[in-house]
């Protein structure tokens, strides 16, 4: 079984990814996940070269961030641009961690903040939505990343909005209090068990 976790800026889903760690459930987080294979995958290193340059490179073989930074958001075309050079790649590593997961008899949980929009959604048999209202989300991401509420506004606006993503959903996940994290955790592993 393949489990999306997905949920705007400041819902929490690391928060409850990792709840879920500590309880024994592994998790692929694409966020870390693409960051490793930006300079490990042939693929990945050989596609930004040549959409980007050779300074897409440090010449340790990091990523040139501020490079990168610069061609990404200079236009849409070239965020789709890198995302169709990196998605794919990140797609394809997922579904062989999850072969081996579900190969031991466990569940393979994805945690991505773009499960929609990445089209990732795809390759998951049921999503989970991590729930707060917008106002909760703006006050936890402005705190959390030290960010300007027009910052944190902006990358809302760049997520599916909430209601469409809980139609899109199997299980939403109410997380707009933390009080009531442990009651939602046990209806989330009631969940993630069939139950």
């Amino acid at each position: 079984m393949k489990i999306g976790i997905t949920g705007g800026i400041g819902s929490g889903k690391t928060y409850i990814c990792d709840l879920l760690k500590q309880r024994g459930y592994p998790i692929y987080n694409c966020d870390n996940e693409a960051k490793r294979l930006m300079v490990t995958d042939s693929d990945i290193i050989s596609g930004l070269k040549s959409l980007i340059g050779s300074e897409a490179y440090m010449p340790d073989g990091t990523l040139n961030k501020p490079a990168i930074a610069q061609f990404l958001f200079s236009s849409e075309e070239n965020i789709k641009a890198i995302n169709g050079i990196v998605h794919p790649v990140v797609k394809r590593d997922f579904l062989t961690w999850a072969e081996e997961q579900e190969k031991n008899g466990r569940i393979a949980i994805m945690e991505c903040a773009i499960l929609f929009e990445s089209h990732f959604d795809e390759v998951v048999n049921r999503i989970v939505f991590i729930w707060a209202k917008d106002s909760t989300r703006l006050t936890r991401a402005m705190a959390r990343d030290n960010a300007t509420k027009e910052q944190i506004l902006a990358r809302m606006d760049a997520q599916i909005p909430s209601e469409e993503a809980k139609k899109r959903a199997d299980f939403i996940f109410d997380h707009e209090n933390y009080d009531d994290t442990e009651s939602e955790m046990k209806r989330l592993i009631a969940f993630l068990n069939g139950e």
